[in-house]
């Protein structure tokens, strides 16, 4: 079953390789989609693949790198967009 949701998170996650981290991940979980820092300090994922994987990734993503402080995470599920990669976006 497939599965798509777009994380909004917060906290102490740019300019620590929080991007990389996550693509790393996402690969590892043979998901699509990207990751992207938020003008207002927030970085934004968007993921898709097999529900299994999915949500194995959420909780990767909830204990974030090593010098990372996660204080929210706000989950929205999404359409199946059929990404063909994962990507890091730069605004």
């Amino acid at each position: 079953m497939k599965k798509s949701v777009r994380l909004y998170i917060e906290g102490t996650v740019q300019g620590i390789f929080f991007r990389g981290f996550v693509k790393e991940n996402a690969e590892r979980y043979n998901l699509k989609g990207f990751v992207r820092n938020l003008e207002d300090g927030r970085v934004e994922v968007f993921i898709e693949g097999d529900a299994n994987d999915v949500n194995k990734m959420m909780e990767v993503v909830k204990k974030g790198p090593k010098h990372s402080q996660i204080k929210r995470i706000t989950v929205k599920p999404e359409r199946f967009q059929d990404f063909k990669s994962f990507k890091v976006l730069h605004i």
